[in-house]
């Protein structure tokens, strides 16, 4: 699975998903683009988007997405607070389907 990593998610998120290829928006030199072009580029290249940018799912069009979105709500991003989800980080990237979105919440630490 290609799995894309939102500037706003902490990059060390990408050891949630050790099986997978994983690429962080600024590994792709996407870091400027607004949601719009950031999500034209994705298509046909990711199967899922990881973002902690919880408007991101009203801003575009979900029905034309070649790839499923998972929104995480985590109380900061520092790697400690995804730590404790990380099996489902890892289930939802494996279940969301292109047009949809999941949403991941962290307990408190």
């Amino acid at each position: 699975m290609r799995i894309l990593l939102d500037e706003c998610v902490n990059p060390r998120v990408r050891q949630a998903f050790p099986d997978h290829q994983v690429l962080t928006v600024a590994e792709a030199n996407w870091r400027t683009l607004p949601d719009a072009k950031l999500t034209a580029h994705a298509q046909g290249q990711f199967d899922v988007f990881v973002t902690i940018d919880k408007g991101f799912e009203f801003e575009i069009n979900l029905k034309k997405l070649t790839f499923g979105i998972v929104i995480v709500h985590v109380k900061r991003n520092r790697i400690e607070y995804y730590e404790p989800i990380f099996l489902a980080l890892l289930d939802a990237v494996q279940r969301v389907r292109p047009g949809d979105v999941i949403h991941v919440t962290a307990p408190e630490v």
